[in-house]
């Protein structure tokens, strides 16, 4: 079966086409922001314009806007290709790449960018699964949180005790996430929205 993934929930924008767990092409950009126009050319350059059975999508935590991009991306061509879609998470991805190029099977807690000074944490078992849903929380907390020896993601702890490996998601690592992996293709904030509906006048 061939899988389209896209990922755009950080910084990092890239795709890849999957011929069952082998890589047939991908694309990978390092962009900061605008995922909305870059996603589609990057596509695009996929064999078959990325045409596949299946999508998954990193449905977060991560950029508000990112996450919405590319859920918004996979959901429409789904629909257009008549095909299922579903998410994966980007903590679990990161601690997958982690765990892979470490070479090691050891617990690994992953720490990334969250905004307003806040980080996305998650921790990850010896056998690459979460031990509780991500979380933000503040600087002050890593220390308390990250107990792990090997800490991967976008964010150095600082820690001489630590091996840190630095890390933003993927496409192309797709493969490497435990065969349970698949969620719902709905966004993961992972904190509240920074925008406050306008309160309901009576």
């Amino acid at each position: 079966m061939r899988t389209l993934v896209i990922d755009t929930a950080t910084r990092a924008c890239s795709v890849a086409l999957f011929d069952g767990k082998r890589l047939l092409a991908a694309q990978h950009e390092v962009i900061g922001r605008g995922h909305a126009e870059r996603l589609l050319p990057l596509i695009a350059a996929l064999p078959d314009n990325g045409k596949a059975e299946q999508i998954m999508v990193d449905v977060g935590p991560g950029s508000f806007t990112g996450i919405r991009v590319g859920v918004a991306a996979a959901k429409a061509l789904g629909l257009a290709w008549h095909i299922k879609v579903h998410g994966y998470g980007c903590l679990s991805l990161v601690a997958a790449m982690a765990r892979e190029q470490s070479g090691s099977q050891a617990a690994v807690d992953v720490i990334m960018t969250g905004g307003h000074g806040e980080y996305f944490f998650e921790a990850f078992n010896d056998a690459g699964h979460s031990i509780a849903p991500a979380r933000s929380v503040l600087p002050d907390l890593l220390a308390t949180v990250a107990v792990a020896d090997h800490v991967a993601g976008d964010i150095d702890p600082q820690r001489a005790d630590r091996v840190w490996t630095d890390i933003l998601p993927d496409a192309r690592a797709w493969a490497h996430l435990p065969d349970n992996h698949a969620l719902p293709p709905v966004p993961v904030y992972g904190r509240a929205p920074d925008a406050k509906p306008a309160a309901v006048r009576a």
